[in-house]
């Protein structure tokens, strides 16, 4: 097949939504399929809205002999009108690529009834949705109803180079000293890794240890408060923050960690929480959004409301002090993980999804 796939950015991002994207570009390719991708330059919300008015993108689109359009859905903002001008005037289907929407986030009401609104305008402008989670296709059939051609292709658990084995797991458990927590994700606000640094800072210092990884640059704003938070608690000595890391290095951290902690307030699906399950990690993971569709509370991992730095608190000394519950949520994550496709069959669902809905 011959596909376009239109997003904001690069596809060398590192963040949940661009390592899906990266996957899926991946495997078609190794299944022979020609893929494009066209990016649009990062802007504002706001900005994103003013690609609307220029010529943009439409003639070299209308000029295209794609088989599918592929569109990731964070750049609608750039793409409600252009779409509704080239439906009428391209032959092939426009896709969105739907990781969560935008109107889901914490933000002021106002603003997210405006988002909700503009999202339920690009979502009817397309003509069919791959969502990564169940939790993401009911949310987007709020906005536009049920019957329009949809599939549910979640992230695969193989993105990560590297292994652990069950006994490794149980001996790890077993080691005395600190709980090794880590963090996987961009210093945004949505992640609440402030929650986690409030929750630490009430446990004794000696019981714990924090590896952040993530980009620091994404929010500079919230990334100086994450600073100014860690060195006002007196926590510089026990938190590490990394910033972006390789996936061989990343891996490496996940495998000799205890546990995984990224208590977000939403999450569309959460490739974080999968990878710290392939390597035996309990998750402590938000319990809005699909969270709920990796973790079980309990015996995989935690949900927690957002926000909710004193239950975190709780979960986090229980694990640092009962090593035995901390074996059996490892073994537990670990054989979790087995259930979850990887990500050449979540490929091979999205390109079967294509191929269908391009037949004549």
């Amino acid at each position: 097949m011959r596909l376009g796939l239109l997003i904001y950015g690069s596809l060398d991002l590192v963040s949940g939504g661009f390592i899906y994207d990266r996957h899926l570009v991946d495997n078609l390719r190794r299944q022979g399929d020609r893929v494009e991708v066209i990016s649009l330059p990062w802007r504002s919300y706001a900005r994103g809205l003013l690609d609307n008015l220029g010529p943009g993108l439409a003639p070299r689109l209308r000029r295209a002999s794609f088989d599918a359009l592929l569109q990731d859905e964070l750049a609608h903002p750039s793409l409600v009108r252009l779409n509704r001008r080239l439906r009428p005037l391209v032959p092939y289907p426009i896709l969105a690529i739907v990781h969560h929407l935008r109107s889901r986030e914490p933000r002021p009401a106002w603003q997210n009834r405006f988002c909700r609104w503009l999202e339920r305008q690009y979502l009817t402008s397309v003509d069919g949705f791959v969502c990564v989670s169940r939790t993401t296709r009911a949310d987007v059939e709020s906005l536009v109803g049920h019957g329009r051609p949809a599939v549910v292709a979640p992230p695969g658990g193989d993105g990560l180079p590297g292994a652990v084995t069950r006994k490794q797991i149980a001996a790890r458990a077993a080691v005395a000293g600190p709980l090794k927590i880590i963090f996987v994700g961009n210093l945004i606000p949505r992640k609440e890794l402030h929650t986690l640094i409030a929750a630490l800072a009430s446990l004794p210092p000696g019981a714990w240890r924090l590896q952040v990884a993530g980009s620091l640059s994404a929010d500079p704003a919230y990334a100086g408060a994450i600073r100014r938070q860690i060195n006002a608690a007196g926590l510089a000595g026990q938190v590490s923050l990394r910033g972006t890391m390789p996936a061989p290095e990343l891996a490496v951290s996940l495998a000799d960690s205890h546990l995984l902690a990224v208590p977000s307030s939403y999450e569309g699906f959460g490739i974080a929480y999968l990878e710290g399950l392939h390597f035996g990690l309990p998750a402590i993971a938000g319990d809005r959004g699909a969270a709920r569709e990796i973790i079980r509370h309990g015996e995989n991992g935690f949900l927690v409301p957002p926000g909710d730095a004193g239950t975190l608190a709780q979960l986090l000394h229980l694990l640092a002090r009962d090593r035995q519950r901390l074996r059996a949520m490892s073994l537990a994550a670990h054989q979790s993980c087995t259930a979850h496709p990887t990500w050449s069959a979540s490929a091979a669902r999205v390109r079967e999804f294509m191929q269908c809905f391009a037949a004549p």
